[in-house]
C-alpha cells in the first residue's frame, strides 16, 4: 500500500478521491437507470424479464419469479449445519441490538387541555434488496430484514438477482427464511428497485426499500424516492483504522482488506502516528495478497482508493478521521476511548483491536441500512447516532475470529 505523510495536499488528494466514489458522480449512468425504471413502469412484468435476462443471463417468467418452498428446502440441503447455526446466533445478536433502538409513541397532555404528541407505526409493507454479484453476503440479508421484523412491518418483501440457472444462491435463501421473509422475488438490478418502486403484475409496491447495491441500485433508489422511501443513497464500502504504536499490524492489514476485497470502488485507510506501524501494515497486506483468492480485486481497490497516512499527532489523525468519516472506523489505540470521544462524523466506531470490522458485518448486532420506525423523532435530524463496538479479551477475539472464518469458508465467490 502507498505511504504518505498527512498534510493539506495528501489530505486534498485523499478526500478528492473518495468523492469520485460517490453515487452523485455517476451520471453517465443514470440515463440508463432512467430508461430501465420507465419500462418497468409502463411494462411492468414484462420489463423486468427483458432485463433479467439481459443482465443476469437467465430468462423467467410469472411462474418462476417467486421463490418456492421446494428451493428453499433444497437451499437448506445444500448449505452446512455449522453455517446455519451461525446464522441463528447472528439473528439473535442483531435482534437485541434494534430492540434497544425502538421508538413509541407518546402523548403530552397541558393543563389548558392542549394534547401533543407522536405516532410511531411501523411500515405496512418493506422492500429488501440483497446484492448477488461478485459476492453474495447472508449477513446482507440479516442486517435488514430483521430491524423490519422489530420494527413490527408488516410484510417483507426480499429481491436478490439470480444466477445463470435461475436460482438463488443457497444461503442467500436459508438467511431470508430464517429472518423472517415473506416472499423472495428472483430479481435484481435497478429493475428489482423499480418493481418494488411501482409495483407490477407480480411483484407488489412497497412503501420503503432497504439494502445495499451496485451503482445502478444505488441511482435507482435515487431516482425512485418520493414514489416511495428508500433508506440512503449507499456508496462503496470503506474502512478507516486510527492507530498508534500499539496497534497489531497484522489485525490491522486483516481488516483494511476485509473491505478492501469487496469491489474495486472499495476504499481501505489506516491513519497513524506511527512510520514504524505504517511499514509493518504494508507489508503484511503485500503478503495476504500472495494467498486471497479476491486478491485482484483488493489490488485495483487499494490502487485507487487504498491510504496508508503517518501525522505527526493523534489530534491529526483524528481531524482527518472526522474529514473522512467512514462507514467503518476502527480505533486501535492505546487509549480507544479517549479517542472515541473526540470522533464526530462515521458510521459505526470499533473500539480495540479485538473488535474486528468483519465481526459487526457477519455476526454482531448493527446495521446501517434500516431505520426502523416510519417517522422520525425529530431530535434524530441534529445529532449524529454512531455504532459503538467493543470486545475486550483477546479470547473473545479468538473465538469470533473461527467463527468468521468458518463463514468465509462457506460463502459463494461469484464472478460476476
Amino acid at each position: 500500500m502507498r505511504i504518505e505523510k498527512l498534510n493539506e495536499n495528501t489530505k486534498k488528494n485523499l478526500l478528492d478521491d473518495l468523492l469520485k466514489r460517490s453515487p452523485n458522480n455517476y451520471g453517465k449512468f443514470e440515463a440508463s437507470v432512467q430508461e430501465i425504471l420507465n419500462a418497468v413502469k409502463e411494462k411492468g412484468d414484462e420489463a423486468v424479464f427483458e432485463y433479467t435476462e439481459k443482465f443476469d443471463g437467465v430468462r423467467l417468467d410469472a411462474e418462476h419469479l417467486l421463490v418456492t418452498e421446494e428451493e428453499i428446502a433444497e437451499a437448506y440441503e445444500q448449505v452446512d449445519d455449522e453455517l446455519i447455526a451461525i446464522i441463528r446466533k447472528a439473528l439473535v445478536n442483531i435482534r437485541d441490538y434494534h430492540q434497544k433502538q425502538m421508538q413509541y409513541s407518546w402523548f403530552d397532555s397541558k393543563p389548558d387541555g392542549t394534547i401533543l404528541g407522536q405516532k410511531v407505526t411501523a411500515l405496512q409493507r418493506v422492500g429488501v434488496y440483497v446484492p448477488g454479484g461478485k459476492a453474495a453476503y447472508p449477513s446482507s440479508v440479516l442486517m435488514n430484514i430483521m430491524p423490519a421484523k422489530v420494527a413490527g412491518v408488516d410484510e417483507i418483501i426480499m429481491v436478490t438477482p439470480p444466477g445463470k440457472d435461475g436460482k438463488v444462491t443457497p444461503t442467500t435463501l436459508v438467511a431470508a427464511k430464517e429472518a423472517g421473509a415473506d416472499k423472495v422475488y428472483k430479481v435484481g438490478g435497478a429493475q428489482a428497485i423499480a418493481a418494488l418502486a411501482y409495483g407490477t403484475e407480480s411483484i407488489p409496491k412497497v412503501d420503503k426499500i432497504v439494502g445495499p447495491g451496485n451503482i445502478y441500485v444505488a441511482l435507482a433508489k435515487k431516482a425512485v424516492y418520493g414514489h416511495v422511501s428508500i433508506d440512503s443513497i449507499a456508496g462503496p464500502s470503506e474502512i478507516l483504522v486510527v492507530a498508534d504504536e500499539t496497534a497489531n499490524p497484522h489485525f490491522v492489514a486483516a481488516d483494511l482488506l476485509s473491505q478492501a476485497e469487496h469491489d474495486e470502488l472499495a476504499s481501505a485507510i489506516l491513519v497513524t502516528t506511527s512510520e514504524e506501524l505504517a511499514r509493518k501494515v504494508s507489508d503484511e497486506v503485500d503478503g495476504f495478497l500472495k494467498e486471497l483468492s479476491r486478491s485482484e480485486i483488493i489490488r485495483k481497490s487499494l490502487d485507487n482508493y487504498g491510504y496508508i497516512l503517518v501525522a505527526d499527532t493523534m489530534d491529526d489523525v483524528i481531524d482527518i478521521a472526522n474529514e473522512i468519516a467512514s462507514e467503518h472506523l476502527e480505533i486501535q489505540t492505546k487509549n480507544p476511548y479517549d479517542v472515541m470521544t473526540k470522533v464526530r462524523n462515521a458510521g459505526a466506531i470499533f473500539i480495540g483491536e479485538y473488535a474486528s470490522e468483519p465481526l459487526g458485518d457477519y455476526l454482531q448486532d448493527r446495521t446501517m441500512f434500516f431505520q426502523p420506525m416510519v417517522q422520525q423523532n425529530f431530535s434524530h435530524r441534529f445529532l449524529w447516532m454512531i455504532s459503538l463496538k467493543n470486545q475486550v479479551s483477546s479470547d473473545i477475539r479468538k473465538k469470533h475470529y473461527a467463527i468468521y472464518i468458518k463463514i468465509l469458508k462457506h460463502l459463494p465467490r461469484q464472478s460476476s
